[in-house]
């Protein structure tokens, strides 16, 4: 098997983010976690909803991420929205906080999921859309439906 051959079993993802951002660039980052938190991901009680990334003292955390509790594990459970240490390589993070200190760039998280039984996120280098930007998207996402719907009418009427 090869490098390609990896298992991803998405356990939450961001589907805003595509929407509220123009995606610049991506990143996997592996994911400091206790073991209640590792048994909730594995039951899918997750949300990337409002969550972000830092980078602080040469650290990337996660943010605002909520990892919901495990019933089992009663007091041994953390907080649901603890700020999560995330892990690159030292080249990749010295990159990125490079990029981040661009004007009006952030970190993203696009989705949460298991790769080889570890839990990593996908980080999404980004810039906030305006307005008019979303519009547009929303406008061209219609075109693009409304020639579709065109296209697959026409095919039918021929044959």
């Amino acid at each position: 098997m090869g490098d390609g051959d990896k298992q991803r079993k998405v356990i939450a993802s961001n589907r805003k983010a595509r929407y509220e951002y123009e995606i610049l660039d991506t990143f996997e980052a592996g994911m400091v976690l206790l073991g209640p938190e590792v048994k909730s991901l594995r039951a899918g009680k997750a949300s990337l909803g409002d969550a972000y990334a830092e980078i602080r003292r040469g650290e990337l955390y996660l943010l605002n991420a909520h990892i919901g509790a495990y019933e089992q594990a009663g007091r041994a459970n953390s907080p649901p929205l603890r700020e999560r240490k995330l892990l690159l390589h030292r080249y990749e993070l010295s990159r990125l906080a490079g990029r981040v200190v661009e004007r009006g760039l952030t970190l993203i998280p696009l989705q949460l999921y298991f790769k080889d039984g570890r839990a990593k996120v996908e980080l999404a280098l980004a810039r906030g859309k305006r307005r008019y930007d979303k519009r547009q998207a929303i406008r061209k996402r219609e075109n693009e439906r409304d020639l579709k719907r065109v296209m697959r009418g026409r095919g039918r009427t021929r044959s």
